[in-house]
């Protein structure tokens, strides 16, 4: 049985028994928590599965060793997503789109909203650089067919181009797309596109089994007082309120 569903079934047998609100001891609710047997090897696969889809590659390869948990996906092929990641992050669009075409030209041929987002910022990077000539000419030959094929795109566009109208950028309503986060947030939608193309996740289960465990600690707080989980980082349980 797998680790959430063991919670649910604990969590549901304890609903079931209240009537009312009650308050679990510690001692029972550590009880409850040792009858729950999670195996080891359901333990590994989720670690192995933050490690392959976030890319530590390394981190991955030392964990097979030392585990013997198989990845379900090609090593070798963390290596090649990372480097289209990191591309982005380092404002290097064009070696980015080079890389996942090499990779797989569908991805960006069957996901015209990604490659608009490379597109756009590859935009972003001129301006960036201070080639406003080159980025008109880019914005108008490259961008703006899409802009008028798709709405959305045309309104990103058009807030992308109006990093042009303000001398002071910093201090301008579109100051956040030459900010770092526009950059990582492209090179996760590149990621996520790549993980999907190779039939992976896009996301590692690990955190939304702990946004799983955090959406079952408040549903059952409408049941009962218990020892529950406020840092997840520690997992130490607070003793209910009495």
């Amino acid at each position: 049985m797998s680790l959430f569903w063991s919670v649910i079934r604990q969590l549901a047998e304890i609903e079931a028994m209240a009537t009312s609100k009650k308050v679990i001891t510690r001692d029972e609710w550590e009880k409850k928590l040792n009858d729950v047997k999670i195996r080891k090897e359901d333990m590994n696969k989720l670690v192995m599965n933050f490690l392959v889809t976030e890319g530590y590659v390394d981190a991955a390869e030392k964990f097979r060793m030392e585990s013997g948990t198989e990845p379900d996906i090609d090593l070798a092929t963390i290596t090649d997503r990372m480097a289209v990641k990191k591309a982005v992050q380092s404002g290097n669009v064009e070696d980015a789109i080079e890389k996942v075409n090499d990779l797989n030209p569908e991805i960006l041929d069957t996901n015209p909203q990604l490659f608009f987002h490379l597109q756009q910022q590859r935009l972003i990077e001129l301006i960036r650089n201070g080639k406003v000539k080159e980025a008109l000419e880019f914005a108008q030959e490259e961008l703006a067919p899409r802009g008028e094929e798709n709405q959305s795109f045309l309104e990103e566009l058009e807030r992308t181009v109006a990093l042009l109208a303000f001398e002071d950028v910093k201090n301008s309503p579109v100051s956040d797309l030459l900010d770092i986060s526009q950059r990582l947030k492209t090179a996760s939608e590149v990621n996520a596109a790549i993980l999907t193309s190779q039939s992976h996740e896009k996301d590692p289960k690990l955190p939304n089994l702990l946004r799983m465990l955090l959406w079952a600690q408040n549903q059952l707080d409408e049941k009962a007082a218990y020892p529950r989980i406020t840092d997840l980082f520690t997992a130490t349980l607070e003793d209910p309120a009495i």
